[in-house]
């Protein structure tokens, strides 16, 4: 804006007392200040404001102004609360600079001319803004983006002040300088994923570590044409859950309420830009997704391992760009439940392409920002599951060891780490080596924000094979993957995960035991020991817990639950008076093992 407005404008009650011909200046902001040398504060531009505290003789004024003009401002605003009206030595000193002199109302509170001179320069950025973000847009749409969303996320930092980031919906850095604050993008990611369950209208405004952001979100596709103006003011379309889990956001240090329409408007002219650079990522994937399910289909029917191989061998230059060793591989499958049916026109949520989405995410390291951090990954979808295919680099002087392997999935061979990113688990000291994926680690990041996401109607599960060397060990690591998947979801919870590692255990058996059989067994042994719980407040299910964790001794037992030994006899007595069972019986202590764990 320009000097001229300020005088023109009434409400601001300002006097001209010098510097008319320099009134078509440029103002770049405002600065209140009764410092003597306030110039290392000061960038040039600026209206400043002084009560003139720091005129304590007509000596003052001259080098006063002098450090001003030296610093670039556009003018000075003198009040005459002060003094009753501004000195002569000050409007000589101001002519002799050539620095425009304006003399304030002493009913007219700086804090009037400071909210109105940043509300002008504010506004006038954010139309340049928003011709640059139209033009960004416009390049990215016909052409290589020049930048990506970075350029546009600079740009809201250096000329709106807004520090904003683009997160993925499991919380990872997508774009911007630096993970938000504190490590918050984790906690934005669950806000936003409640928000949008919940229907809120966008932008969601959080306070997380005492500091509030305003979440949009990035609607890719067609969603983000079709579903924009809705989605921008508005709750969720009516397919949410098939977008929740996949879609972006874009997470603003500020408080969006309190905005004009004009800066909302911008900013979802940003996140429309962001969502097309999400759109060419996605077609990036597109080859990697057609290898896994040609590889897929291949193996689901039985193709001799030779063509499987020969497919294997296309596929390990493009996910593994630049290494020379033959990778080992894993798989993973996943799968998303939703109670019901979307409400949209497709009738049910296509879930397979929601857990492929969903997948492809949760194999990128958490740490490893940027758009291009799954280019290794491979996940195709079929029959309502998303299967990837994870590459494992082996190093050269490992590559005889693990060649030893007899490719049947049990992942005991040494010396690979997933090539996808997705963190692998550190194995205990007195544990063999294990390679690449783990499932137990596999969710521990994102297990938050997908919970807020599934919301009270969504699981997630997911099943994670063991390392296969050959295209002969594929089919049995598909059926692995799958297995352990089916036991994830026997377990309770929102999100779970199970991998090969377990199903040399009991609970390869549990997810084929019909519900109405398993109710009932544990029924039988658990319902008379919660009863009797519930009306005597006796903790005789925990204490059994105990009991069995501690493989029934009675001092470690009586230890952790901090309780006499000769309590703990009564509280195991009273269990077994209850159902009829000997707790010093194998047997026994078997049903209620696996009664517990059904239950």
């Amino acid at each position: 804006m320009r000097l001229r407005a300020l005088l023109e404008t009434d409400a601001l009650g300002l006097r001209l007392l010098g510097g008319r011909d320099e009134l078509d200046r440029t103002v770049r902001g405002v600065m209140t200040t009764d410092l003597k040398d306030p110039s290392r504060y000061l960038s040039g531009g600026e209206l400043v404001l002084t009560g003139l505290a720091w005129r304590r003789t007509p000596q003052d004024s001259e080098p006063f102004v002098r450090l001003l003009a030296g610093a670039g401002v556009a003018g000075l605003a003198a009040g005459e609360a002060e003094l009753g009206e501004v000195p002569d030595d000050l409007v000589g000193a101001c002519a002799r600079h050539r620095l425009p002199l304006f003399a304030v109302n002493e009913s007219v509170a700086f804090a009037t001319i400071t909210e109105y001179v940043v509300r002008q320069v504010s506004g006038e950025r954010a139309g340049d803004l928003a011709a640059v973000v139209d033009r960004h847009r416009r390049l990215m749409t016909s052409g290589p983006a020049g930048g990506g969303p970075e350029v546009v996320l600079d740009l809201l930092g250096s000329d709106l002040d807004l520090r904003a980031w683009v997160l993925s919906p499991t919380g990872r850095l997508v774009a911007g300088a630096g993970e938000p604050p504190g490590g918050a993008g984790e906690a934005l990611a669950t806000e936003h994923l409640a928000a949008t369950r919940a229907g809120r209208r966008a932008p969601h405004r959080v306070a997380v570590d005492g500091r509030t952001y305003s979440l949009f979100p990035v609607r890719a596709g067609a969603r983000g044409a079709a579903g924009g103006g809705s989605g921008s003011q508005g709750g969720p379309g009516p397919d949410v859950r098939e977008s929740v889990l996949s879609d972006w956001l874009l997470a603003v240090e500020a408080d969006a309420g309190e905005w004009a329409a004009a800066r909302l408007d911008l900013l979802q002219g940003v996140t429309q830009l962001i969502a097309v650079e999400r759109d060419r990522r996605d077609a990036a994937r597109t080859v990697r997704r057609r290898l896994a399910q040609e590889i897929l289909e291949l193996v689901q029917s039985a193709a001799p391992p030779a063509e499987i191989a020969a497919r294997l061998r296309v596929a390990a230059p493009v996910l593994l760009p630049g290494e020379g060793t033959a990778p080992h591989w894993q798989l993973v499958v996943a799968r998303v439940d939703w109670d019901g049916e979307a409400g949209g026109e497709g009738g049910a949520v296509d879930t397979g392409a929601v857990a492929q989405s969903l997948l492809e995410e949760i194999l990128v390291d958490p740490a490893a920002a940027g758009m291009e951090s799954g280019d290794r990954i491979a996940v195709a979808h079929t029959g309502g599951e998303a299967i990837a295919l994870v590459p494992l680099v082996v190093p050269a002087d490992a590559t005889e060891e693990s060649e030893g392997g007899n490719g049947d999935g049990d992942g005991s061979g040494d010396g690979t780490a997933p090539a996808g990113g997705a963190p692998a688990a550190k194995p205990a000291d007195t544990e063999p080596t294990h390679t690449g994926l783990r499932a137990d680690v596999l969710l521990a990041a994102v297990r938050q924000p997908l919970a807020a996401g599934l919301a009270d109607d969504g699981r997630l599960t997911l099943g994670v094979s063991g390392a296969v060397h050959s295209a002969e060990g594929l089919r049995g690591a598909l059926e692995e993957a799958r297995h352990a998947r089916r036991v994830a979801a026997a377990r309770p919870g929102r999100v779970c995960a199970a991998g090969h590692h377990e199903l040399a255990s009991h609970v390869l058996l549990l997810p084929f035991v019909p519900d109405d059989v398993r109710r009932a067994f544990t029924a039988r042994l658990l319902d008379p020991l919660r009863e009797y719980d519930r009306r005597h407040r006796a903790e005789l299910v925990p204490t059994l817990e105990a009991f069995l964790d501690c493989d029934g001794s009675w001092t470690r037992c009586a230890a952790r639950l901090h309780l006499h030994v000769n309590t703990l006899r009564y509280r195991v007595g009273r269990i077994e008076q209850l159902t009829g069972r000997d707790l010093s019986r194998l047997e026994d202590k078997l049903d209620f093992f696996l009664a517990l764990r059904m239950s």
